[in-house]
C-alpha cells in the first residue's frame, strides 16, 4: 500500500453501521411539521412497514412559517398537511405540544412536555433532529430545533427518573419509563448509524409533498422535482457510507 492510499483512506468517512433493530415502538419528537419529512421519512415507512411501532410529537403546528398566512390560518392547515404526511409513512398517531412556533424555549416546561409523552408511549426508540447550533458548519440551525433537540435528549432520561417531574405521577398518573435504549439524531453532522432507504424512499417524497402550501412557499421549483431531488440526494450521498446503498443516516446515542 503506497503512502498515498493510506492518506486517501484515512481521510475516506467512516462507514456507518446498521441501526438497531431489538425495538418494537419508536416516539419522534421535533419542532415543527415537515422536519421529520426532510430529515427521515424514508427510514421511518421501512420501519412502519416490518410492523414497528411509531408515533409522532411536535412542539408546535408551525404557525410562523409561512410568511403570507397569519399563524391562526396557518396552524391548523400545517397540522392537516402533517397528519397527511405521517399517513403516506404509516403513522397515525401525530400530537401537538402547543409550544410556540419560532420562539420555543428550552427549559423544564419543554422537558417536561416530552417526558411526559415519552411515558406515555413508552418508546425503545426516540427520534429527534439536529440540537447543534449549525448544519454541518455550513448553515446556521434553528432556535427551535436547538431546544426541541437537545430538551429531547435531556427528557429521555427525566422519563426514567420519578423524583424528576414527580408532578406526572401525581397529577397525571403517567409513572417512569426508563425503557429508552437510544435516542436518534437525524440530520447530524457526526451520524453513526443507517438505515437503507431503498424501499421506503419513493413514499418519503411523497410524504413531503404533503406539506405542499408549505413547499410552493419556499420555492419556485415544481414541488415534486423539489421533494425528489432534495431527499434522492441526501440518500444517494450516503451510499459510499453505508455498502453503496441509499440511506437516512443518524447519530445514535445508547443509553
Amino acid at each position: 500500500m503506497t503512502e498515498s492510499q493510506t492518506a486517501a483512506e484515512a481521510a475516506a468517512p467512516a462507514q456507518l453501521a446498521p441501526m438497531p433493530e431489538d425495538w418494537r415502538r419508536a416516539l419522534a419528537v421535533v419542532a415543527h411539521p415537515d422536519d421529520l419529512e426532510y430529515g427521515c421519512a424514508a427510514a421511518i415507512a421501512g420501519w412502519t412497514d416490518g410492523g414497528r411501532e411509531v408515533a409522532y410529537v411536535l412542539a408546535t403546528r408551525g404557525e410562523a412559517g409561512i410568511d403570507t398566512l397569519d399563524p391562526a390560518t396557518c396552524a391548523p392547515l400545517r397540522e392537516r398537511e402533517q397528519r397527511a404526511s405521517a399517513a403516506v409513512v404509516g403513522v397515525g398517531t401525530v400530537e401537538f405540544l402547543d409550544h410556540r412556533d419560532g420562539v420555543i424555549e428550552y427549559g423544564t416546561a419543554l422537558r417536561r412536555d416530552i417526558a411526559a409523552t415519552i411515558r406515555r408511549h413508552r418508546p425503545e426508540l426516540v427520534i429527534t433532529l439536529n440540537h447543534r447550533d449549525t448544519w454541518g458548519g455550513v448553515a446556521w440551525n434553528t432556535p427551535d430545533h436547538v431546544a426541541v433537540g437537545r430538551a429531547t435528549l435531556d427528557a429521555a432520561a427525566d422519563a426514567g427518573n420519578r423524583w424528576i417531574f414527580p408532578e406526572l405521577i401525581e397529577e397525571r398518573g403517567l409513572e417512569p419509563w426508563d425503557g429508552v435504549r437510544w435516542v436518534a439524531v437525524a440530520g447530524s453532522s457526526t451520524p453513526t448509524h443507517a438505515v437503507d432507504a431503498t424501499a421506503g424512499l419513493d413514499r418519503s417524497v411523497a410524504s413531503l409533498l404533503e406539506h405542499r402550501t408549505y413547499i410552493e412557499a419556499l420555492t419556485d421549483e415544481d414541488p415534486e422535482k423539489y421533494c425528489r431531488t432534495f431527499l434522492m440526494g441526501n440518500a444517494q450521498a450516503l451510499a459510499s457510507r453505508f455498502g453503496g446503498r441509499p440511506a437516512v443516516a443518524f447519530e445514535v446515542f445508547a443509553r
